[in-house]
């Protein structure tokens, strides 16, 4: 089998961009006829027509939709590797970054990102805005430019991800509650009032329950919108919070953690970003210090 022609890979990442074999033509200065044969040979080699007529102009197909984030990442990079490597100067650089957070993990983790990249990079602000949704438009705009997240089917196939740390869930209560330093069993803790975390407010959109037991079923005194509020309530009554455990190291300090008496499924905290960043230099610093801060010591 032939090594596939990795020109086309700058071809096809304008076909689809541009949506018109002239227009690609004209960007790459190529004849119409040359960028025609050129698609002809990438229909060939992927095995799908790619654009197709819609009228008097071209659509992608579902799988040339599929690729076009995916191949301007590999192109990106691909041309990152080729420039000359000048040395990055961090002490002038002058940037600010937006990251999206979910609830906690300023608190755990932002003093010391902030603290890194006040020492590498004096000239860099971080801005940390609160995730009270799951939608990565932000990312895809440019509103945000790096987010923390548990990664799921529904996230945008063209985003990048890299894992940070794995975490579990815990159940935390006041260090006067009744079943503070008792063994908890299964039934003790189903049996107490609970606060759940739910952005809608409904039951069944409680956060954590895609790592219970299937048919859990607990009473529930409360449902709040962040793990701080729902720490807040559980630190001045007898609520049990069952939250993450990295997450909120910072957040639970003076009161009783302990593992949960169910079954509980583990889960990978993520951070998430458009491949229009992949090659970005300043941007590949920064991915490096959130890893460096996030990994379990």
């Amino acid at each position: 089998m032939s090594s596939p022609d990795l020109n086309l890979l700058v071809t096809l990442d304008v076909l689809l961009e541009e949506g018109s074999v002239a227009r690609a033509a004209r960007r790459l200065r190529l004849s119409p006829s040359a960028m025609s044969r050129t698609l002809s040979r990438l229909r060939e080699a992927t095995g799908d027509p790619l654009l197709v007529r819609a009228g008097r102009g071209l659509v992608p197909t579902p799988y040339a939709s599929e690729l076009r984030g995916r191949v301007g990442s590999v192109v990106q990079e691909g041309q990152a590797l080729l420039r000359p490597a000048d040395a990055l100067d961090l002490k002038t650089v002058t940037r600010t970054f937006t990251l999206r957070t979910a609830d906690g993990f300023v608190e755990s983790f932002g003093s010391s990102l902030l603290a890194r990249v006040r020492l590498e990079a004096p000239g860099i602000r971080l801005n940390f805005l609160q995730k009270p949704d799951k939608e990565s438009a932000s990312l895809r705009e440019g509103r945000v430019d790096l987010e923390t997240a548990v990664v799921e089917p529904s996230m945008g196939p063209e985003l990048r991800t890299q894992a940070l740390f794995r975490d579990r869930l815990i159940g935390v209560i006041r260090l006067s509650h009744p079943l503070a330093g008792k063994r908890i069993t299964a039934r003790s803790y189903l049996e107490a009032q609970h606060v759940i975390v739910s952005r809608s407010g409904v039951d069944e959109d409680a956060v954590d329950l895609p790592f219970l037991p299937e048919g859990i079923s607990r009473h529930i005194a409360s449902a709040v919108s962040g793990f701080t509020t729902a720490l807040a309530l559980a630190r001045d009554s007898d609520l049990i919070a069952t939250i993450p455990e990295l997450h909120t190291v910072a957040l639970r300090a003076g009161m009783f953690s302990f593992l949960l008496p169910v079954k509980t499924s583990g889960f990978t905290v993520s951070m998430v970003w458009h491949p229009r960043l992949d090659a970005d230099p300043i941007h590949r610093w920064l991915r490096a210090c959130v890893r460096a801060v996030c990994t379990p010591r």
